[in-house]
């Protein structure tokens, strides 16, 4: 049964006659609700509307599913509802009767007639023979209205016989009686007609079960050619998958034979490489051991041609070594006299300087200092002539001698005094350059680099005057040794 038809039957529930009715809730009272209760309203309701459609039963298998109302699309016909009047009957009196219409069946009555046994009552009993009635004269019965005093008088004025009250009270018997079987009659063919309409709706119950049992057993043959097309289907493409699965085999099949065919191929292949590449080691064994017997010849050919030239050079060497000594021995003898000469030239100069410093009384007054190498003991006189030294070093005086140095020449070895304010006294050259250009630069490199500053105070209060000697070495720079 579907959810419509379940709302429709509560809905006809709800409106059973002899039920009481309920009056809906006010429309306000949903909204004095909170917000929890109206949200766990609506899910109730959503779970009694699921649990509504819920389909039971059929031919299908398995557990009940959903079936929402939109799904089916079935034509049910309505109740059938109508309600007559039955028209008025004429009822066969000596005088004319007025008509006694009956009450309209309504909707309640119809529906107590429809659960009443639809059985037919007895047909009514044959209406007794009106009596007749005596001569006598004619009376009127006027009708007498309850507010009209005058005729009401009149009426009292006039007596009526006896005879004309006993026929006017069995015609008003036999009206009455007209009255009750029009009713009854009435009443019997409302009963038919509720039996017919009942009739009816049972004959559209049936069909549209009729209709429903065919929509039924046609949806179970459609399910069921559904179900054979499908296991058809199932069936032709287990047999195209096992025709796949078969093709798939012998494909395989066929691919294992090439390769195995391709592997015996190859290793065939491989062995015939193997031999060739024996073949042509055994060759390239067999060249290379005579290449190597051909160089061994060669190599001591060479080894003889070698040992050959060996001596040669040795005799050579032999020659160019005492040639070397002879010239060492020429070279130290030249130094030696040279050395000898400025060994000479320092004595005649030292000589010249303490005649000079006993000549004059100013020459004698003045106490001066001298530095011959490196270290002293005067570490103030040692710390002067290292700046001194740095000085002429690092402010690029090499630019002075650089054409001049070109020229083949001894290393100067030259005494610088200088005074207390920083300013030179005099160069002396303890051993000159031999190349008079070489000289002349040394003497302007030291002239542009004057006052070389005062003396500290330690110093000042010890020399007037100090002499520092140094050896001028010439190679990328200027370096005084």
């Amino acid at each position: 049964m579907s959810a419509a038809a379940n709302a429709r039957v509560w809905l006809d529930a709800a409106t059973a006659p002899g039920e009481p009715e309920v009056d809906p809730p006010p429309a306000s009272s949903t909204q004095r609700l909170p917000a929890r209760l109206r949200i766990a309203l609506a899910v109730s309701l959503l779970a009694h509307g699921v649990l509504l459609s819920l389909a039971l039963g059929g031919d299908a298998l398995g557990l009940p599913g959903l079936n929402f109302p939109w799904k089916e699309r079935r034509l049910g016909a309505d109740d059938l509802r109508i309600v007559l009047a039955p028209a008025p009957l004429p009822v066969p009196l000596p005088l004319p009767a007025p008509a006694v219409s009956a009450p309209p069946v309504t909707a309640p009555a119809a529906r107590e007639s429809r659960s009443a046994p639809a059985v037919l009552p007895p047909p009514p009993p044959a209406p007794p023979a009106p009596v007749a009635a005596a001569p006598a004269r004619p009376t009127v019965n006027l009708p007498v209205a309850p507010d009209a005093p005058a005729t009401r008088a009149s009426a009292e004025a006039v007596a009526p016989e006896p005879a004309v009250v006993a026929d006017d009270t069995a015609r008003k018997q036999g009206e009455r009686e007209a009255r009750a079987r029009a009713a009854e009659q009435a009443r019997i063919e409302q009963a038919r007609i509720e039996q017919q309409r009942e009739a009816a709706r049972l004959a559209a119950e049936r069909e549209a079960l009729a209709r429903q049992e065919a929509q039924r057993q046609e949806l179970a043959r459609t399910e069921a050619a559904r179900l054979d097309a499908e296991r058809k289907e199932a069936t032709r493409q287990e047999q195209v998958r096992q025709e796949q699965l078969k093709q798939e085999q012998l494909r395989q099949a066929q691919l294992d034979a090439a390769r195995r065919e391709q592997t015996q191929q190859e290793a065939a292949r491989q062995d015939a490489a193997r031999q060739e590449a024996a073949r042509q080691q055994a060759l390239q064994q067999e060249a290379a051991r005579q290449d190597a017997l051909r160089q061994e010849a060669a190599r001591q050919d060479a080894a003889r041609q070698a040992a050959a030239r060996q001596d040669a050079a040795n005799q050579e060497a032999v020659r160019q070594a005492q040639a070397k000594q002879d010239q060492a021995r020429r070279e130290r003898a030249e130094q030696e006299a040279k050395r000898e000469e400025r060994l000479r030239a320092i004595g005649q100069q030292m000589k010249q300087e303490a005649a000079q410093r006993d000549a004059g009384p100013t020459t004698s007054s003045l106490r001066r200092g001298w530095l011959f190498g490196r270290a002293d003991a005067n570490a103030d006189l040692v710390e002067y002539a290292q700046a001194m030294s740095r000085k002429i070093e690092m402010n690029m005086t090499f630019d002075m001698v650089r054409e001049a140095v070109k020229q083949p020449h001894a290393q100067p070895v030259v005494t610088v005094a200088v005074r207390a304010d920083g300013t030179v006294e005099k160069l002396t050259f303890v051993a000159s350059s031999g190349v008079p250009a070489i000289d002349d630069a040394i003497r302007k490199v030291v002239e542009s680099q004057a006052p070389y500053g005062r003396f500290p105070p330690a110093l000042a209060r010890q020399y007037d005057v100090v002499e520092i000697r140094r050896t001028w070495v010439f190679d990328m720079a200027i370096r005084l040794q």
